[in-house]
């Protein structure tokens, strides 16, 4: 159902992290147009990057981003070929991960 595609780059010191979630993040708002009634929300809660098991990057969210988000963060202390891993755990407790290595 869902995926992360990340990128992680390094440019001088800092690395650059670009990571795009498939996850239909609906607020519970929105009504099916065929049955009228409300589509029950379920959206992505927080997401954590890890750069050598040390959390570099939370970020707690709701049903106002927008679905398939894209987040974008920038952090000190990368080199080229070490991994981040990100993982995002959803209202339905549902979590999704994955991991890529720095390049230089």
């Amino acid at each position: 159902m869902s995926d992360i595609k990340i990128r992680a780059t390094l440019s001088g010191e800092e690395t650059t992290v670009k990571c795009l979630m498939s996850h239909p993040m609906e607020t519970g708002l929105r009504k099916d147009s065929k049955t009228g009634e409300l589509v029950p929300a379920h959206f992505i809660e927080e997401v954590v990057c890890k750069h050598k098991d040390e959390v570099v990057l939370t970020a707690n969210w709701s049903g106002g981003v927008s679905k398939n988000p894209y987040l974008s963060f920038k952090f000190k202390g990368g080199a080229a070929g070490d991994e981040i891993t990100v993982t995002w755990k959803d209202n339905k407790g549902e979590t999704q991960s994955a991991s890529d290595q720095i390049k230089g």
